[in-house]
């Protein structure tokens, strides 16, 4: 799907069936609570979470965090950003679906800074797409934008992953670039120490990374002196 020439029917369709895909294994629950748990202090500042979501694509996951936020009474301003104006144009129309108002932003993440801060930089299922000095790079763009903390989700590489990118993917969508793209990403995909390394190696000292279902890893990161303004532990 990262491929510019892609037929933007296809493009549409593929986006469609990881939409599908990722409400099946709820990828959008796996950041969540670490960002619940802020929007509930910053909410009690008087203000809404600023929250920024990188590499977006169909914007899928953010509007599935903004619904939970709803329901539990919580304030967030969401920021979309992604280098293809396609997706973008989905997740205006995903977002506008649920009536909920965001912040476009259309940015390449590998050659250029973000031009806005937010408390919380995020990305979801990124990082598979990019190589160790890449997604240390990528990690470092993000905590430079991110006033507060940094989240991370993406896949594990394992026979787990691999089994399950296979049945979901078939089960859940016809698209063929899905198909091909579940398993090659799963494939491309870091493990746990992999992860963890990066986030070190990138200047996120103290970074939590640990195991999610399914078959997926969760990184979390928050400046020391904000976790100390706002005793808040994630």
């Amino acid at each position: 799907m990262d491929d510019p020439a892609l037929d933007p029917r296809e493009h549409h369709a593929a986006l469609a069936g990881l939409k599908r895909l990722n409400a099946w294994s709820r990828s959008a629950r796996i950041l969540w609570p670490s960002i619940a748990k802020l929007a509930v202090d910053v909410n009690a500042q008087g203000r809404p979470l600023r929250v920024m979501d990188v590499a977006t694509g169909s914007g899928d996951g953010p509007m599935t965090m903004a619904k939970l936020a709803r329901r539990q009474g919580l304030k967030i301003n969401w920021t979309l950003c992604d280098c293809s104006s396609l997706a973008l144009e989905v997740a205006q129309q995903h977002a506008h679906a649920i009536g909920e108002r965001v912040d476009l932003l259309r940015v390449d993440l590998l050659r250029e800074q973000l031009p806005a801060r937010a408390d919380v930089v995020i990305n979801s299922l990124f990082m598979h797409h990019l190589d160790h000095d890449t997604g240390q790079t990528v990690i470092r763009t993000m905590a430079s934008a991110a006033d507060v903390a940094v989240g991370i989700a993406d896949l594990d590489r394992s026979n787990a992953g691999l089994a399950l990118a296979w049945i979901g993917s078939r089960v859940l969508t016809r698209s063929r670039v899905v198909h091909f793209d579940a398993i090659a990403s799963v494939r491309a995909a870091f493990t746990l120490d992999e992860a963890r390394a990066m986030a070190h190696e990138a200047g996120l000292h103290g970074a939590s990374v640990s195991r999610a279902w399914p078959a997926r890893w969760r990184l979390w990161w928050q400046r020391p002196s904000a976790r100390t303004a706002s005793e808040v532990s994630v």
